[in-house]
């Protein structure tokens, strides 16, 4: 009897879900339909057919059918993309205004279906994005340099990409993709004309052999054909002013030269690499990254967009015979982009704009000042502003799903920024794609695509539209994580909080201690202590503090207020110190509230779970060592020992809780950041892949430690204060070609020719020193070339000026210190950076920082770009060069406690 009550249960239960109007069911594609609809037709057969439905395709012009009929039309009016449904018992009609919005009806029908197991009976629904474009971006780059090559010069080639050409992950790649409604797909690289096309008058040029550049062709025709079947526009980035290496050999030329001008030979080069790309594939978007290869000063920048960029694509049409304009992207990055734009539409129409959002991190949903002022410039073109989410160094490595935090940037993105469109880095790992930086058993490596999915997911779904209700958007995330971990929704949302509470934890850090928001800084390690007192020292990027952060204050600001006794503005470093440990001890809380809820995907549970403990073990971290760091800057002015001594036990225990983050990671992260060269410089340089680990950095924050307990007990000692000898440096022995003009570093030494500004007060290092006299005006107009020879290797010492302006205002006076941030070759000679800062004090100049580029022996040539600056002398190569902050102003000398931690 108990086993016919079971029978009869189940066939009741099985008749509950047996819902009228399963059966058969026909899609009509009219005869004419692109690819794109024929797909989306396709992906809603899969998703019927898995939920019970026996379903063909026919022509739309089917009028009786036994079953259900969904229609499909394409055309008629409506925003681009757009489409709506419409039901009515057995009949659905989908329309797009375009064949992408027709594929975009059939994706939200068939997950209807998939939620639900039945076709909709009655449903009214329309739907259009908000975004023009909505894409994410590939690197086919590496995280180191291949030999004999320099940054961003990856040739494509099975050896170094094997993923590149495996079609089954670009296939999972474009399906989850199109899935979140994403349109555009971007592959970066420096020089990837070498790899795919042929030159008639430069056949020596290609950068592969026979063999491969036939992968590359075929590998080419199968990811753009297949990316346009899903409406998704791939787009080739490139930079200027880039060669191969077998055209830069045959011509006796360097790669790429930032100071170098424009020349006949490599305009002619590249204006018939893009010709040739363009006729061969001119479905493909271009993007051009005008800045960082190319000085970008004067009119350059102007001059080789007009007159050999857009030639090169007019002309590639030409070779076709096709009118219509394929689309140009112009990066704003390290170019006066409004000028470059106001130059060229007249010329070319269909030109887009891309910029930054955050730098290359994520900090600020709503940036201000400069910053934002160029994104709204560029908006008000007439052509689409795209919002780039750039690199994320300051997330590296650990999962980031803060939905809540993306939601309000993209907000942020329409409402300050006027843009309209979405270009996306992964969220971590950019330089190692596919691969996350997980350690896993075994060896495995785990797909970007797969671990961050939240990521792609959340920035497409708000790029669609951003304008939804918060409170829905927390339960329909919290549903997604219950269904993926196997648990109710009350755990999803657990899991949620976590992810928003801890989301806010690595942008608040940056935006309020960080030196910058490029990827020089790996935020994920730690800061050194004297980064935290004495930024400026490090090269501040003053950006990230003026539009990239609310208004604030930094740790130093914050301390000459509290001695002053003015009132503080804005977000505060103490603020901060207290909410990230607020967000790290939440975000823990929250995700042991869910684990007892799992069912599923334990394994990745637990990696998510040990991210939320390693966020807030980097939450305490930091909070301590800024709390320690707040009583050293208040000794700069108390003079008081006993303020260094409250100090040392918080230092103490920021040590204790990175050494817990050392801990959780050891076996759970190969490493905290995917570039592994000398451009990792904060915390400390990531030449030679080291100090890529927390273990690797931990030894220096103890020795730090160490440090600061030595100098207190010596600072108690009650001796006479006794004055360090200061050595000053010797010149090293090197003969000039030209610039028989010279100086000697002292008191009154007029350092140019042609004006009478002269050396009130230096280093004590630098007396004695022979440097070159230069032209001001010269400078200015020219930029300055040395040619020298010298026996052994040397230093040039080379003082930049530092003037106080506004971000993004244009100098046409000084020369900008070597800045990773806008140029990737600003450390080819190790002068990156600054050696003795605030060395000299010229009045009527801005303050002076010091740099030293490396030569080895031989003949060589120091090119700087246009820009005033001093060659202050030669050094021998191995000679002792200090590192410090000189703190000579106009003013009056400052105090500088770097000395406490080194």
């Amino acid at each position: 009897m108990k086993g016919l009550i079971t029978i009869f249960l189940l066939v009741f239960n099985l008749s509950l879900y047996a819902i009228p109007g399963k059966g058969k069911v026909t899609i009509g594609v009219p005869v004419t339909a692109t690819e794109r609809v024929r797909y989306g037709a396709g992906q809603l057969k899969n998703a019927l057919t898995a939920a019970g439905y026996t379903v063909s395709i026919g022509p739309s012009a089917v009028k009786q059918v036994n079953g259900s009929f969904i229609g499909l039309h394409t055309g008629g009016s409506g925003k681009k993309e757009g489409f709506s449904i419409e039901a009515k018992e057995k009949y659905i009609l989908i329309r797009g205004t375009d064949p992408s919005g027709t594929l975009y009806g059939c994706l939200e029908l068939a997950n209807r279906i998939e939620k639900r197991g039945v076709l909709p009976e009655m449903l009214s629904f329309s739907d259009a994005p908000e975004m023009v474009l909505r894409g994410e971006c590939i690197g086919i780059q590496k995280p180191y340099y291949l030999p004999g090559h320099n940054v961003y010069e990856y040739p494509y080639t099975p050896e170094t990409f094997p993923w590149l050409y495996d079609r089954k992950l670009w296939i999972q790649v474009l399906d989850s993709m199109v899935h979140n409604r994403m349109n555009s797909l971007y592959l970066w690289n420096g020089h990837p004309f070498a790899s795919l096309v042929k030159l008639k008058d430069y056949p020596y040029a290609v950068e592969v052999d026979e063999a491969t550049f036939r992968k590359n062709e075929e590998l080419y025709r199968f990811l753009t054909t297949e990316a346009d079947k899903r409406g998704i526009w791939v787009i080739q980035m490139f930079y200027n002013i880039i060669v191969s290496k077998p055209f830069a050999e045959k011509n006796h030329l360097k790669t790429q030269e930032r100071e170098r001008p424009i020349i006949p030979l490599i305009a002619d080069y590249t204006r018939k690499s893009i010709a040739a790309f363009v006729e061969k594939y001119p479905n493909v978007g271009l993007m051009v990254c005008l800045g960082e290869a190319m000085e970008g000063v004067g009119n350059d920048d102007i001059e080789w967009f007009t007159k050999t960029i857009i030639p090169g694509v007019r002309d590639g049409m030409q070779a076709l015979g096709i009118k219509e304009e394929p689309p140009i992207v112009l990066r704003a990055h390290d170019t006066d982009a409004p000028a470059v734009m106001k130059a060229a539409l007249p010329l070319y129409k269909n030109l887009y704009t891309e910029a930054k959002f955050n730098g290359e991190a994520l900090t600020f949903e709503r940036p201000r000042g400069a910053w934002a002022e160029l994104h709204q410039r560029l908006s008000k073109l007439g052509s689409v502003q795209i919002e780039n989410v750039h690199i994320m160094a300051n997330l590296e490595p650990f999962r980031y799903g803060a939905t809540d935090f993306i939601r309000r940037s993209v907000t942020g993105m329409h409402e300050v920024m006027g843009g309209n469109g979405l270009h996306l880095y992964p969220q971590a790992s950019y330089w190692d794609w596919p691969y996350t930086a997980d350690s896993v058993a075994g060896g495995k490596r785990l797909l970007q695509i797969e671990r961050d999915w939240i990521w792609y997911k959340a920035w497409s779904r708000y790029a669609w539209r951003a304008s939804r209700d918060s409170t829905a958007e927390s339960h329909y995330w919290a549903a997604l994580l219950a269904e993926k971990f196997g648990m109710n929704k009350n755990g999803g949302a657990h899991i949620l909080q976590s992810y928003n509470q801890g989301g806010q934890i690595a942008p608040k850090l940056l935006r309020r201690f960080g030196i910058t928001d490029g990827n020089r800084q790996t935020l994920n390690l730690g800061m050194l202590m004297t980064q935290l007192i004495n930024p400026y020292r490090y090269g501040l990027f003053t950006l990230l503090y003026e539009s990239e952060s609310p208004v604030g204050e930094s740790l130093a600001t914050y301390m000459e207020k509290e001695w002053a006794h003015q009132p503080h503005i804005g977000e505060t470093p103490v603020a901060v110190i207290n909410e990230v440990k607020a967000h790290g001890d939440k975000a823990v809380t929250a995700m042991d509230a869910a684990e007892r809820e799992v069912t599923k995907n334990r394994d990745e549970f637990e990696r998510i779970k040990n991210d939320a403990y390693c966020y807030r073990a980097l939450a305490y971290h930091f909070a301590y060592k800024a709390e320690a760091a707040l009583w050293v800057l208040r000794y700069k002015y108390s003079g008081d020992i006993k303020d260094l001594e409250k100090a040392l036990p918080l230092l103490k225990v920021s040590v204790d809780w990175y050494k817990k983050l050392v801990t959780l990671t050891r076996g759970t992260y190969l490493y905290a950041n995917s570039m592994q060269t000398g451009q990792r410089k904060i915390p400390l340089s990531g030449a030679g892949a080291n100090y890529k680990t927390w273990q690797e950095i931990l030894p220096v924050f103890e020795k730090e430690m160490s440090t600061f307990r030595f100098r207190i007990d010596s600072l108690k000692q009650v001796k006479p204060e006794t004055k360090t000898k200061i050595r000053p440096l010797a010149n090293a022995q090197v003969y000039l070609s030209e610039h028989e003009y010279k100086f000697v570093t002292d008191s009154l030494a007029q350092p140019f020719l042609d004006t009478a500004a002269a050396i009130r007060s230096f280093a004590k290092e630098l007396k004695g020193l022979t440097g070159i006299k230069m032209s001001f005006h010269q400078q200015m107009t020219s930029g300055t070339e040395i040619r020298f020879t010298n026996r052994k290797p040397v230093k040039v010492l080379v003082g930049f000026f530092k003037p106080q302006k506004a971000a993004f205002a244009t100098d046409t006076v000084f020369l900008k210190e070597p800045e990773l941030e806008t140029n990737a070759s600003a450390n080819d000679y190790g002068q990156a950076d600054t050696k003795i800062a605030n060395a000299i004090v010229i009045p009527g100049l801005p303050q002076l920082h010091i740099h030293s580029y490396d030569f080895k022996a031989g003949t060589n040539t120091l090119k700087l770009a246009r820009g005033v600056a001093l060659i202050l002398g030669f050094i021998d190569g191995d000679a002792p060069l200090p590192v410090y902050d000189a703190g000579l102003y106009e003013s009056g000398n400052r105090k500088q406690v770097d000395w406490l931690f080194e």
